[in-house]
Order: structure tokens, then sequence, then C-alpha cells
């Protein structure tokens, strides 16, 4: 009888251990390695580049139920394009409005998998005060122990790169309209330190 209730009670300790393990994990994305790079068509012959580097926010993911949402804002006064003037041409109220719109923000509560592969992640992305769909394509994601730093305090770092495209005039930005291109490339770098 006590081996019983010594396996039951095993049993119930492993049970739960699984449960916990499988339960959805926040990963804080880190400022370091996650960057939203931005391209459009300059006058049908070169393109125009930039990224925004200041990047907040979490992720849940559920690996389990092959599931997740997502937070992230976007300061958009740290735009880069490489140019100091262009820069301050794009935070303009014509174009970015970074003093009345200082963030965007992308909200997505929809993970699509494919076998154990993430492949894209569906939300809302506001920009100017005007939310539109967008969805993420996933061109690659993974997941892995951090041991660099501290092999005794390993952590896990998931991450990958994204690919969306989206009007720049669904959101209220029509300077410079059809010479610099509608179309917006976003290419999204993300990495989250499991929280």
């Amino acid at each position: 009888m006590q081996l019983l209730k010594t396996l039951g009670l095993g049993l119930v300790a492993l049970a739960c251990s699984v449960a916990a393990s499988a339960a959805p994990q926040r990963f804080a994305l880190d400022p370091e390695n996650t960057h939203v790079h931005w391209e459009l068509k300059h006058f049908g012959t070169s393109t125009l580049r930039g990224r925004f580097d200041t990047i907040n926010g979490s992720i849940t993911l559920d690996r389990e139920a092959h599931s997740g949402s997502a937070s992230i804002s976007i300061d958009t006064a740290s735009l880069s394009t490489g140019t100091r003037i262009f820069d301050g041409v794009v935070r303009g109220p014509q174009l970015l409005a970074t003093s009345e719109h200082p963030s965007a923000y992308f909200v997505a509560s929809r993970f699509t998998f494919e076998g154990e592969r993430l492949v894209s992640v569906a939300g809302e992305f506001t920009l100017r005060g005007n939310s539109r769909p967008l969805t993420l394509k996933a061109m690659r994601f993974a997941c892995r122990n951090d041991t660099a730093t501290d092999p005794t305090t390993a952590r896990e770092v998931c991450g990958g790169d994204f690919e969306a495209e989206f009007n720049r005039s669904d959101f209220g930005i029509t300077h410079s309209l059809p010479f610099v291109g509608d179309a917006v490339r976003l290419v999204v770098q993300i990495e989250g330190v499991r929280q």
C-alpha cells in the first residue's frame, strides 16, 4: 500500500512538472538584438532605408499549444536613416509626426504554426494613431540556451527574422506620393529572453 501511495505521489509530481514546463512562457525583448528595419522605393530607382532602434515589449509563447501573443512598442523618434537631415524630415509632421505620435504599436494574438515551426504572427499595427491588421511572416525562428556569459545561469533566448508589408497611405502618410512608394517593407529582427 505504501508503495502505491509513493508511486501515486510521484506520478502527481511528474504530471505537475510536465504541466509547468508546458505552460505559456513570457519573453522580454532584448533591446540590443531587436530592431525594425523599413524600406520603400524612391522615385522608382533606388530604395530608401532606415530602422527604429528603441523597441520594448514582450512575447508569450506556448509551444505545446502552438499559440502565443505579443505586445511591442516602437519609439518612432528612434528612427535612423544614416542621414541626420533626412531623419528630421521623416520624423516631421508630414511623415511620422513623432511629436504627436511618439510610439507605434504591434499587438498580436494569432501565432500560426506548421508542425513545430512558427510561420506567422498576425495582429494589429498602430502608426500615427491609425490601426490596421498586419501579419509578420517568419523567415526563421528558433530558441536556444544562452550560456555565453555564465554557464551556471543559462537563460533561454528565442528569436527570429520576420517580414511584412503595408501601405503607408493606410496610416495617413501620403506626403510625396506617388514619387516615393506607398508600399513599405518591414524586416523585423527580434530576440527575447525568457523571464
